[in-house]
């Protein structure tokens, strides 16, 4: 199975304000590690396109989307698909890669979603998937506004329908969540784990492809240690999920 994963990094910077004088320190993180762990160790190719290589190297058709079994993306909004540095910066035109994905999606390819402060509508409605072509094909609707919901006391996922595929026979109790994005399923979904009554794992047959979710994180915060590193069962969940998406294994 050949993967492209768009997203899961982040810049961080920090004023240090000592006295009367102040500098700013900068930092590149990566949360990818636990997913691409998971899916390396049972023989796949992940291809990591992180967030700030998003608008410019993202492919912009179904040809070039054509080499994966599968994408994810995974904490990246929809303006980074959107705007590549042609059209923000020089009011070029290109394809909407947004519409480019799921017309790809619809034709056999498989798409999977990763919550995250910038997936689904995201902190402050930022990821701005609500609405979009993405959406259309997805097994679940975007609220309006900012869809986090925090749970820092821990939530457990429950299982819905255990015996699916796409779960990779990863029995209950699964270990608690730190929180997720709140989404609606739509008729044509399967709903296969929920968190706090909300679907966390969704999955759904488009066309000749497949989609699913994952409303919570894949990696810290909301994925804490307990879920990521210290639990059996992440690795075959992962391989499952997006084994079942991809159709690769003839799931």
């Amino acid at each position: 199975m050949h993967v492209l994963v768009a997203g899961e990094s982040w810049i961080t910077q920090s004023t240090h304000i000592k006295g009367v004088d102040h500098f700013t320190v900068s930092s590149y993180v990566e949360g990818i590690g636990p997913l691409r762990d998971a899916l390396e160790a049972a023989g796949h190719t992940v291809e990591h396109l992180p967030a700030h290589l998003v608008p410019e190297h993202f492919p912009f058709d179904e040809d070039a989307l054509a080499r994966y079994d599968v994408v994810v993306l995974s904490d990246i909004g929809a303006n980074s698909l959107l705007l590549p540095p042609a059209v923000l910066d020089r009011s070029e035109t290109r394809p909407n890669r947004l519409r480019s994905l799921a017309d790809w999606v619809r034709g056999g390819g498989g798409l999977v979603m990763v919550g995250g402060y910038l997936s689904f509508s995201g902190f402050e409605a930022k990821a701005a998937f609500r609405g979009t072509p993405v959406e259309e094909v997805l097994p679940v609707t975007c609220v309006v506004g900012d869809d986090r919901v925090e749970t820092p006391q821990g939530i457990s996922p429950e299982l819905v329908e255990g015996d699916h595929p796409a779960l990779g026979d990863v029995a209950a109790p699964w270990p608690h969540l730190l929180g997720y994005n709140r989404t609606v399923p739509v008729d044509e979904a399967e709903v296969l784990a929920t968190i706090a009554g909300d679907p966390l794992i969704a999955v759904r047959e488009v066309g000749a492809g497949r989609t699913a979710v994952f409303t919570s994180d894949c990696a810290p915060h909301w994925a804490p240690p307990e879920f990521c590193e210290q639990w059996d069962g992440y690795a075959p969940l992962w391989q499952a999920l997006l084994g079942w998406t991809s159709r690769v294994g003839g799931a």
